[in-house]
Parts: C-alpha cells; sequence; structure tokens
C-alpha cells in the first residue's frame, strides 16, 4: 500500500452516491429499515400463474409503488425493468447532481425477457403481432440502461454484462477497474433483472427453487427462490471526488474473478472457484483474509452452492461474520451483486451486521459464522461480497469504510 491508501500507482476508487430498488424498499432508507428489522421480503407470485410450478413464491417489487408515475404513452411502453433504473438512478443523482458519468456498466441476465413472453404468446395465440414493435423496441438487454440515461439527459456510452448470477458484481468490478486504471474519472456501475415466467419456471424445472421458505446455508436448506431489482452506483476517482468536496460513502478496494468451469449448473464441490475469486479480490485490495470484517454471501440457499462457497469460506477465513441476504429478498440473477453491493455499503455506513433469516443450523463440516436471524451492530472497516453463477463464474469485491487521512491518533473517517 502506498500513503494514499490505494494499491501502488493506482487510483483510489470512491462510491460517491448510490440508489436501489428491491423488495428490501425503495431507497437506500427504505432498504436500510429492512435489513435493521430482518424483514422476510419474500411473497406468493402475482405476476404469472404458479399452480404447476413447486415454488410459489418470490422476491416482487410492487407494481403500485413502480408504475405509479406513468405519465405518457412512452412511459407506459417501457418494461418494468427500465421503472427499476429509473428509480434508482434517480436516488443516486439525487444524491449526486453534479456526478457526470464518462461510462455506464451495467450487469443483466433476462433483459426485457416478459416482453419476448408476450411476443411469442400473440404469435402462437392470435396470429397477431400488432403491439409487437413496443415489445421488441424494449425486449433488448441496453434499453432499460438507455431509458434510465434518457429520462435524466446523460448520453454516456453503455456496456452491458451478462455473465449469469455474477453479472452485477462484475459490472461493478469492471467499473472499478476503469476508473482505477485513470482510464475514466466517474463511471456508473450496477444491474437489473425483473422476474419473468419463462426464468421462473425454468429454475423451478430444475428442482433449484424451493416450495418452503428460503434458508441460506441452513442444513436443511431445500433451494432458492427469484428475486426481482436494481442497484446503481457512481463510482469515482477519489482525488476527483475530494477535489469537487463529494460525499465519500465507502471506497471499492479490489475486484476478483475467477471460471472453474466444472459444470452447467453446478459449482465445483471443492469451492476452488469461489476461492480464487476471493483470494484475487483480497490481493487486488492488497490487503490479508484476517482484515475482512463481514462477507455477503451468494448464498442462494441450494444444497450444492452453499455447501461449496461455505467450503471456501471456511477454508479462506477464521471465524468472519457472514450472512446472505436472500433469504430476505430472493435471487435477482444480474441484480443481486449490485443490491448486495448496496447492502454492504449501508452495513459499512451504520456499522452493522445484516442478517440470514431462517437460520437453524449448518453443517458440522462447515466451520462458518453465520449473522443468525437478526441483525447486530459491529465495527466494520473492509467487507467482502460474493457473487457466483451458472457455468462457474465467480466474482467478488472488497469495499471499505472510508478514512480520509492518517492522523496523530490513526487513520480519521472522511
Amino acid at each position: 500500500m502506498d500513503q494514499s491508501g490505494g494499491a501502488k500507482g493506482k487510483a483510489r476508487v470512491a462510491v460517491v452516491a448510490a440508489g436501489v430498488v428491491s423488495p428490501l424498499g425503495f431507497g437506500l432508507s427504505e432498504t436500510l429499515d429492512s435489513l435493521r428489522n430482518a424483514r422476510d421480503c419474500v411473497t406468493p407470485v402475482t405476476r404469472f400463474p404458479v399452480a404447476q410450478c413447486r415454488c410459489k413464491t418470490a422476491g416482487q417489487v410492487p407494481d403500485e409503488r413502480l408504475l405509479s408515475n406513468q405519465g405518457d404513452n412512452r412511459a407506459q411502453r417501457l418494461h418494468r425493468a427500465s421503472h427499476m433504473m429509473i428509480e434508482a438512478l434517480e436516488e443516486a443523482l439525487a444524491q449526486e447532481p453534479q456526478f457526470k458519468p464518462e461510462l455506464t456498466i451495467i450487469g443483466t441476465t433476462s433483459g426485457g425477457m416478459s416482453y419476448g413472453e408476450n411476443y411469442y404468446r400473440s404469435l402462437h395465440r392470435h396470429g397477431s403481432l400488432r403491439h409487437s414493435p413496443a415489445w421488441i423496441a424494449n425486449y433488448p438487454a441496453q434499453k432499460p440502461v438507455i431509458d434510465a440515461q434518457e429520462a435524466f439527459g446523460i448520453s454516456a456510452p453503455c456496456q452491458i454484462i451478462a455473465n449469469a448470477c455474477a453479472s452485477g458484481t462484475n459490472a461493478i468490478g469492471h467499473a472499478f477497474e476503469c476508473v482505477r486504471s485513470g482510464l475514466y474519472q466517474r463511471v456508473l456501475a450496477g444491474g437489473y433483472d425483473a422476474l419473468s415466467e419463462l426464468v421462473f419456471v425454468g429454475f423451478d424445472s430444475l428442482q433449484a427453487s424451493t416450495p418452503e421458505k428460503c434458508r441460506p446455508f441452513d442444513r436443511h436448506r431445500t433451494g432458492m427462490v427469484l428475486g426481482e431489482g436494481a442497484a446503481i452506483l457512481a463510482l469515482e476517482d477519489l482525488e476527483n471526488a475530494l477535489r469537487r468536496g463529494a460525499h465519500i460513502l465507502a471506497e471499492i478496494t479490489g475486484y476478483g474473478a475467477s471460471t472453474d468451469n466444472f459444470h452447467l449448473t453446478q459449482p465445483d464441490p471443492s469451492g476452488v472457484g469461489a476461492r480464487r475469486a476471493m483470494e484475487r479480490a483480497l490481493k487486488s485490495a492488497d490487503t490479508a483474509a484476517t482484515k475482512i470484517d463481514y462477507i455477503n454471501a451468494h448464498g442462494t440457499a441450494t444444497p450444492l452452492n452453499d455447501a461449496a462457497e461455505g467450503k471456501a469460506i471456511s477454508d479462506l477465513f477464521d471465524g468472519v461474520p457472514v450472512s446472505s441476504t436472500k433469504g430476505m429478498m430472493g435471487h435477482s440473477l444480474g441484480a443481486a451483486g449490485a443490491v448486495e453491493a448496496v447492502v454492504c455499503l449501508l452495513a459499512l455506513r451504520h456499522q452493522f451486521l445484516p442478517p440470514n433469516i431462517n437460520f437453524r443450523g449448518t453443517e458440522e463440516s462447515l466451520e462458518l459464522n453465520i449473522i443468525a436471524n437478526e441483525a447486530c451492530p459491529a465495527s466494520l472497516r473492509t467487507v467482502l461480497s460474493n457473487s457466483f453463477g451458472f457455468g462457474g463464474t465467480n466474482a467478488s469485491i472488497v469495499m471499505q469504510k472510508f478514512l480520509l487521512r492518517q492522523g496523530c491518533g490513526g487513520q480519521v473517517e472522511g
């Protein structure tokens, strides 16, 4: 480390604003309240019929709030994902109205999938494609990002990362590296995904979804539940942010990625892929495993995923507090890493450990310090967030409480 706190010869990367919408709530304040109160926001699915599915629940963003401000015909044609992105970006820009992004990097898996469903249903059932121009125009994965940017007069180029469930974390990690390397000063990064019937039924067909409660890391876990949402972080070169008087929420200090190529849907049971991603994130941050105060785990509550990730964490860390917040809000796929980065940001800002709900006890083979069922206060300096996806794609980021300078009594919070 150099004296500025960044890796030698590289810029420090600040998070100067963030916005989020998820089943936990609209915005940082509602999300914080849900986390502190260990609120279970998984509810019966209402968006499409699920009578023939094993799983009948999901984390859902209520349409009565999401779509309440549709003023014109164009707004009514936009996909729900566009409205989520608009909500998240609006919150971030309200915190930093002077933030002018040079690039936007967003992760997703489904894009406008439900409009694709509408297209094929209309063609099959009615032989009519009367609404197809709107469905086709709003289907591509970049469209919600463009819609959000246009809503606020932003014309920055956008990049879409579709790398399974690691997409949101990959997007933030890529943005981090763009700023850290000096290529860009200001980058928007995050992820989005909206529930779609095709994806829901697909996970149910794989028997990855549970008909019961989602219980990450619990010995009796039986599978995941899906969710949806969007989150955006505004990343900026720290020196530039301080120069213009921006309020620093946190720093991103490291990013690591790996691919284990073990199986199309199953992780390597040894946890080698997850471990490599975490090790690379720690190396990128120039920090030791002993310096991590909290891990927001991928923790889908599927038997194989939690076993592999749990082994990787047990092998690399000693007693670090761990939780998966997916039990509270479901797994939002491409959005998950971005929403969980916001969870980590809130944990750092408000000095607490987010809860792992529906937990009764884990296997004896996994030596994990699970934050069981209730949030609790903690002294946090450095946290790590994991996202792992199908095909063995793995990503981790390290986030740190912002410390402005070195004082006579130690580092001082900015």
